[in-house]
């Protein structure tokens, strides 16, 4: 939902919740817990180093080194994200937590005059006053397992925070430990672990744990082979047969039972996979300031009276702690979902039938879903859990299924994707979960991984750079100006000429006096993200171009290391004798349509055009209608439904929607 405003040469905006660049998400307070090869740094050790170190550690404390490899592997593919702490202050493979030394000085928290809600029939909703998360005075253990870790080991903690290979032993040690803790003997039986592997996931909380040990379990069934972001070649090796020891799944699956049946007697209603941890955590539907006003979301009968086609995904740019407390404020903003980083812990706040204000584009908000991710964009290394990812992924698919969503970067959006209504509005939007979010992982998770649909000729590309190797410059993580930290992404940059010295085109709604875009971090203004689909708009030996806020936009697409591959579909074009088209940032219904009660809202254009020639990839037709809810009182409520019909369409970073009597649509590549 939050994130930031593009930087400017003389001002950075920033966002709700947008923390100090280089405290971590270590605030969160509740942590229980194949791309192409990237090549070692120097200094670092052989690529091989780390699978011995998995070995060495799973034979001094006698845990089956599958089991190491799979807790490992839930908790960060292995990664060592070089010594820096996750999101929940986790570190190295095993993501052994020492929240109190990865938060280097308070996270700073600052508010903004953006409208999650963009609708001009309510007022304006800000965010709450600035605030900082503090740490408690005594942390409870899971918030320090490190600690525990350098106990057990005899290591120092920072060889811990920093040497993957003692790393790896200090997670050993605590399988052990947490072996030993349930009363079970060291075994060589991967089976025998399932219990151990649930402790070490979430030690408080059994519907976490007994999700994180199907988890760890399914990935040692699988198999996986990767190289790590220091270039660390591992393997794990497939175990198809393999099973949950029966009677230790039986008293987990009694334990998360319990957890669950507690929650629904709170009267909370779930919806939720039963393969995720969920929680009811409810958002008030409250009103205050003498019965003036209300918040913070709007009660709705979806998708019975607007349809659902859209899941937005956010990050909170602030801790968990923290953004559950601002969900319970009926003068904040709400989403529907909120996913803990370090365990992947689900908590639903609005019901899916009813309307959440966190996308700044009230059509959006009416036929969506926001899902808010534990993180920060601005920061490359707080990285997000492998744990998280697969909750989302998870989420996502029941709720694409639930609501016949297509699963495809049309319909799950960022909140990076979510245009402007207006063109006033456009430089506030949010540019959460940002170029450091990996979507290629995150559709390979869903099941539907970016793949070529057709030969060199099929007019349209999917974005698909390779994440850990694609590390495009971006400033202002920090400081305005400053570069941030070299991290892999999943964006590519976009120049005027097959050149990475020619300008950065231009992005008229956040630069209008003409200026090019930026290489900064919230600047989307030439920038095209993995799974996005373009038209083809010419190509020059090694480099693409794409149409894009109605220019050419090029970039960098070698044949050795593709960041596209080839796709068809359909695609927008202006009708014929149209010099040019409008395109608009809401799909509202013509003047015509309202009835006397209800204000017309206007259908006021972005300051984009597509023009003879050029050619947009369609996500779909929608039609136009407006969700009318000014007043507390439901009955007050109206769903204004026009007989304008839009197409969505692919228009920059951002989507955009244009009168379906403006265009034709056509196969791509005819």
């Amino acid at each position: 939902m939050r994130g930031s405003a593009p930087e400017d040469a003389s001002r950075t905006r920033h966002a709700v919740l947008r923390r100090s660049a280089t405290a971590v998400a270590a605030a969160a307070l509740l942590v229980p817990l194949v791309a192409a090869t990237p090549s070692a740094p120097a200094g670092q050790p052989p690529s091989g180093a780390l699978q011995r170190a998995f070995g060495d550690a799973a034979a001094r404390y006698h845990v089956p080194r599958s089991v190491l490899l799979g807790v490992a592997y839930l908790e960060s593919r292995w990664d060592g994200h070089g010594g820096a702490p996750s999101v929940s202050g986790g570190y190295g493979p095993m993501h052994l937590t020492d929240a109190r030394t990865a938060v280097a000085r308070d996270p700073e928290f600052s508010s903004d005059a953006a409208d999650a809600r963009g609708d001009t029939a309510r007022p304006l909703r800000t965010a709450a006053p600035a605030r900082r998360a503090v740490l408690p005075a005594e942390l409870p253990s899971r918030l320090r397992t490190l600690t525990t870790a350098a106990r057990l080991t005899g290591l120092p903690a920072a060889k811990l925070r920093s040497d993957p290979a003692a790393n790896v032993r200090g997670g050993a040690a605590l399988l052990a430990a947490a072996q030993r803790q349930l009363g079970l003997p060291a075994s060589a039986d991967p089976a025998k672990w399932y219990a151990a592997v649930a402790r070490y996931g979430s030690a408080d909380d059994p519907r976490s744990g007994a999700a994180f040990a199907r988890d760890v379990f399914g990935v040692m069934r699988q198999g996986q082979r990767r190289t790590t972001d220091a270039g660390q070649r591992v393997t794990l090796a497939a175990a198809p047969r393999l099973t949950a020891d029966a009677a230790q799944e039986k008293r987990l699956g009694r334990a998360a039972s319990a957890r669950r049946a507690s929650t629904r007697e709170s009267g909370a209603a779930l919806e939720c996979p039963w393969t995720v941890a969920c929680e009811s955590w409810p958002a008030p539907y409250e009103q205050y300031d003498n019965g003036t006003n209300y918040g913070n979301h709007d009660l709705a009968d979806r998708p019975k009276d607007q349809r659902i086609d859209t899941l937005v995904i956010h990050d909170t740019e602030g801790s968990w702690d923290t953004t559950l407390r601002l969900i319970k404020d009926p003068k904040y903003v709400s989403w529907h979902y909120t996913i803990r980083s370090a365990d992947g812990l689900i908590a639903q706040h609005v019901r899916t039938q009813d309307v959440a204000w966190h996308a700044g584009n009230w059509y959006v908000n009416a036929h969506s879903i926001g899902i808010e991710h534990e993180g920060f964009l601005a920061t490359p290394d707080a990285w997000y859990t492998e744990a998280m990812y697969r909750a989302s992924a998870r989420l996502v698919k029941y709720l694409a299924a639930k609501y016949d969503i297509p699963l495809d970067r049309q319909h799950i959006l960022g909140h990076d994707n979510v245009p402007g209504t207006i063109p006033s509005t456009i430089a506030g939007m949010h540019t959460d979960p940002g170029p450091y979010w990996d979507w290629a992982h995150y559709f390979t998770l869903l099941g539907r991984p970016f793949e070529a649909t057709a030969g060199p000729h099929g007019g349209l590309v999917t974005i698909r750079p390779s994440y850990d190797g694609n590390r495009p410059v971006y400033t202002g993580c920090e400081k305005a100006g400053e570069s941030c930290a070299a991290h892999g992404s999943a964006a590519v940059r976009l120049y005027t000429a097959p050149s990475e010295s020619a300008p950065l085109v231009q992005d008229v709604g956040l630069h209008p006096d003409g200026s090019p875009s930026t290489t900064g971090v919230n600047d989307t203004g030439a920038r095209a993200t993995t799974g996005q689909r373009f038209a083809v708009a010419g190509r020059d030996g090694d480099w693409t171009a794409i149409w894009y806020l109605g220019q050419r936009a090029w970039f960098h697409n070698p044949r050795s290391n593709p960041t596209a591959v080839d796709a068809k579909g359909l695609v927008a074009v202006p009708k014929a004798g149209r010099a040019e088209i409008p395109v608009y940032g809401r799909a509202y219904p013509e003047q015509a349509a309202y009835p006397s009660k209800v204000p017309v809202q206007s259908v006021t254009p972005l300051p984009y055009k597509l023009l003879a020639g050029q050619e947009y990839a369609v996500g779909g037709q929608v039609r136009s209608d407006y969700f009318y809810s000014p007043t507390f009182d439901v009955n007050q409520h109206a769903v204004v439904r026009g007989k304008d019909r839009y197409y969505e369409i692919q228009l920059g970073h951002r989507i955009g929607y244009v009168r379906a009597a403006d265009v034709d649509v056509r196969s791509s590549g005819s």
